[in-house]
């Protein structure tokens, strides 16, 4: 019988972190080899299982990943920390030969080509994706054909009041997408005065100018519009809890261990 996957989880103790334990607990041909979150974290000794809600599992939760890496031998690092520290964290799995699976957003195009080298020199597969709800990747799919048809869009992305970067990881590849069938939007609309300034959004690929919400009692919102003569198309994805991305997560670690190098995207997997 071929062995389980050991998952090494980098962000433990956060709601992504907790959703990702529970979802590997439960999946058969999945084992959960080792938790990692802050130092500092006054959970630190205890079992994450318990941590999770779930029946305790034998693994406690540490703050130092090094001495994580070594003692669990994990076959995949999962990492949903923060952009500061997930590049460190990223290098020192790749480096060890531990396939990496990144859901951490804010990171910057350098950050990601930089971890790509990096995969390619240890031949050790990586997946980062800025989102791994299945409906959220489709989402980005439809916009991208219907930009062959339509000259004008915007984003609107929203999210709970404790996500740190704006706009998300996902608004900004929906518009890299989009950008692939079109090199310029909104070409035709009549330029205007913004009275308070931003009120336009920021302007990301492609002259796309998207808008970020950020709200107590949202969880992950997106919707993309496309505006053409005499019509308009919405295309929006909601995720009102965080199990929505546990199957991308999942297929994610299933996958990247048979890569040898990055793949930037979830749409690239399935």
């Amino acid at each position: 019988m071929p062995k389980d996957i050991k998952v090494l989880v980098c962000g433990a103790a956060g709601k992504m972190g907790q959703a990702v334990v529970r979802a590997v607990d439960s999946e058969a041909g999945f084992k959960l080899a080792g938790a990692v979150d802050r130092v500092g974290n006054p959970n630190i000794g205890k079992d994450i299982g318990l941590l999770c809600g779930i029946n305790e599992i034998g693994v406690k939760l540490s703050g130092d990943l090094k001495e994580t890496i070594s003692k669990s031998q994990a076959d995949v690092m999962v990492d949903f920390t923060m952009p500061e520290i997930v590049i460190v964290n990223a290098q020192m799995a790749l480096k060890a030969g531990i396939c990496t699976v990144i859901g951490t957003t804010g990171m910057t195009k350098s950050d990601i080509a930089e971890l790509s080298k990096l995969s390619k020199q240890n031949s050790t597969g990586a997946i980062v994706a800025p989102n791994f709800a299945i409906g959220a990747v489709l989402m980005m799919k439809f916009a991208k054909e219907a930009s062959k048809y339509f000259a004008s869009a915007e984003i609107i992305e929203y999210h709970h009041d404790k996500k740190l970067d704006a706009p998300s990881g996902t608004a900004i590849k929906s518009a890299e997408l989009m950008v692939e069938n079109r090199k310029l939007f909104g070409r035709d609309t009549v330029s205007g005065k913004e009275t308070i300034k931003g009120a336009r959004g920021a302007i990301g690929d492609g002259n796309i100018h998207i808008h970020s919400v950020r709200l107590p009692g949202l969880i992950a919102h997106q919707e993309i519009i496309l505006g053409g003569t005499g019509q308009t198309i919405n295309i929006r994805h909601d995720a009102y809890d965080r199990t929505a991305f546990m199957p991308g997560v999942l297929m994610a670690v299933k996958k990247v261990m048979e890569l040898d190098c990055l793949v930037y995207g979830l749409e690239n997997i399935i």
